[in-house]
């Protein structure tokens, strides 16, 4: 099996009727990364991870939100923008 069959079947997702779980993918990677960047570092780097973090997340959520494959992942996806708007928020 190739990798890009391994990463098709990930995103399938389960159960197959009605998927509420999958692999991740490159936008929830990309903040999995951000999010140990900012655990490992301090300073700038700390605050880099912690920026790529909520972008990536963002950008996962708001995909999830309008496209997501049924109601649970769109309601996932806006549950995860309300989220990170209000943790934004409470940073200012």
């Amino acid at each position: 099996m190739t990798l890009a069959e391994l990463w098709g079947r990930g995103q399938i997702g389960w159960p197959r009727s009605f998927p509420v779980a999958q692999f991740p993918n490159p936008p929830l990677l990309v903040a999995l990364a951000g999010e140990v960047l900012a655990a490992a570092a301090d300073g700038n780097a700390h605050d880099v991870g912690r920026a790529v973090f909520a972008v990536a997340l963002g950008v996962w959520a708001w995909g999830e939100a309008v496209e997501g494959v049924n109601w649970f992942r769109r309601l996932l996806g806006a549950g995860a923008l309300v989220w990170i708007v209000a943790r934004l928020a409470g940073e200012l």
